[in-house]
């Protein structure tokens, strides 16, 4: 089925392509915004994505490499923006009104702990280069094998693994990192 889409898209079928960016763009979104961290800088990474896609899909040798080849798109746009744009800023993530209705007093001591995990989690990301966030989301959250994030980052698979292991360590170092300035500013509070 997603052959076919692929080819009539690259003909220049708009209803093809529509239904492609249909199926893809959630994904390719959250791949953008888990590598740039923020919200509108996802979504413009996301737009400059899906216009390559649209120009460049006619050139596409492979139908059925469609799908990776998407998300080499979204991850070298991603990077190039966030090399570009450099900002820095606090990352603020809004909760759904049902979760900050229900407050903390009704949450179980593990639930209160599995937030206090991803906010740490979270925090060291952001330290992390853009490139090391993005080897990260493709093998965690897009779950990619080291075969498929090399395929996908043009890269051997050896030198997928480097950076794969060299980012977790940095961000194992990062989240140690703040942990050590959270207990600093406990002890001095």
């Amino acid at each position: 089925m997603q052959r076919s889409l692929v080819e009539r898209a690259a003909t220049g079928d708009q209803r093809a392509f529509e239904s492609l960016v249909r199926q893809a763009a959630d994904r390719l979104f959250a791949i953008a915004y888990r590598i740039l961290r923020d919200h509108h800088r996802a979504e413009d990474a996301l737009q400059q994505t899906l216009v390559t896609i649209w120009d460049e899909l006619p050139r596409l040798r492979d139908p059925d490499r469609f799908e990776a080849w998407t998300y080499r798109l979204i991850v070298r746009t991603s990077i190039a923006q966030a090399k570009r744009e450099r900002r820095g800023g606090p990352v603020v993530e809004l909760l759904p009104d049902d979760a900050v209705a229900g407050s903390s007093l009704t949450r179980s001591p593990a639930e209160i702990d599995a937030v206090a995990d991803r906010d740490q989690v979270q925090r060291g990301l952001q330290r992390l280069k853009p490139d090391q966030r993005a080897i990260l989301v493709l093998q965690h959250y897009v779950g990619l094998s080291l075969a498929e994030i090399a395929d996908v980052l043009g890269i051997p698979v050896g030198t997928a693994a480097s950076r794969l292991h060299y980012a977790a360590q940095a961000l194992r170092a990062a989240i140690d990192a703040d942990g050590r300035t959270i207990d600093l500013e406990e002890r001095t509070a």
